[in-house]
């Protein structure tokens, strides 16, 4: 779910894990917060989730561990800030898979009319949808029907107000995007997010989804101007790509 690239508290405990962070620039290279979700595998659904700030030349890891669950085919490699891959399955629309990479965070969404973050934020309607119609010129885009007509939202799966389709459902009462294909690649995958888990353990159509305290926690201590980056890999290819892409744990 999320690329809504264009909807336009506590203080954490430091904890001694510091990595170091090569010179060399990278197109993330400016971030100063870095959220990181690691799976065992291409195939697994479970994930861990990590947050570290940058700390002189290293990452310092900030806050507990905690547990999320990603799409329910797993993951594959997205669009994003990172180059591109070409080893492992490749995100596809409707493929029920996370992107794996390196991408910005964008705003935040949900469904109150005001959120307790820095972070921009987007109060959903019940005329809000995430464009996921591979046709659409709209595609990938969190749209407002009020604005942009009907008629431009017809077909789309992905409205934002989930809990006026299906009364109780809470995953889109808060959110952030994970801008994964900001350029709407037909057919690349669209509506990519971090929200609340429906259930503990619950897997997604291809967002990552938390408990709402762990959710909280990132909603109070992510920054506009800290350039902060979400980034999602398997176990395998974290242990190939953090040196050579400077990245923690």
């Amino acid at each position: 779910m999320a690329a809504m690239v264009l909807i336009a508290s506590t203080a954490l405990f430091v904890g001694a894990c510091t990595q170091h962070i090569a010179k060399d620039p990278l197109p993330w290279s400016d971030a100063q917060q870095l959220v990181l979700v690691t799976t065992a595998d291409w195939s697994a659904t479970d994930a861990t989730l990590r947050t570290y700030a940058r700390d002189g030349d290293g990452w310092r890891e900030v806050g507990a561990a905690t547990p999320v669950t990603v799409g329910r085919a797993g993951s594959a490699w997205g669009l994003g800030l990172h180059p591109a891959q070409d080893k492992g399955p490749q995100k596809r629309e409707g493929d029920g898979r996370a992107p794996a990479g390196v991408f910005r965070i964008g705003s935040a969404f949900g469904y109150a009319e005001s959120a307790d973050t820095a972070l921009p934020y987007a109060a959903m309607h019940a005329s809000s949808y995430c464009m996921d119609v591979v046709g659409s010129p709209l595609y990938n885009r969190i749209v407002d029907a009020r604005e942009v007509g009907a008629a431009a939202v017809a077909g789309s799966t992905e409205p934002m107000r989930l809990d006026l389709r299906t009364p109780g459902d809470q995953r889109y009462k808060l959110g952030f995007v994970i801008e994964h294909n900001v350029d709407g690649k037909p057919g690349a995958g669209s509506c990519i997010f971090a929200h609340l888990w429906k259930a503990p353990g619950e897997t997604t159509a291809g967002c990552t989804a938390m408990a709402e305290p762990a959710m909280q926690r990132l909603y109070g201590w992510l920054r506009p101007d800290s350039k902060a980056v979400f980034v999602l890999l398997p176990e395998s290819e974290h242990a190939r790509l953090k040196a050579p892409w400077h990245l923690p744990f």
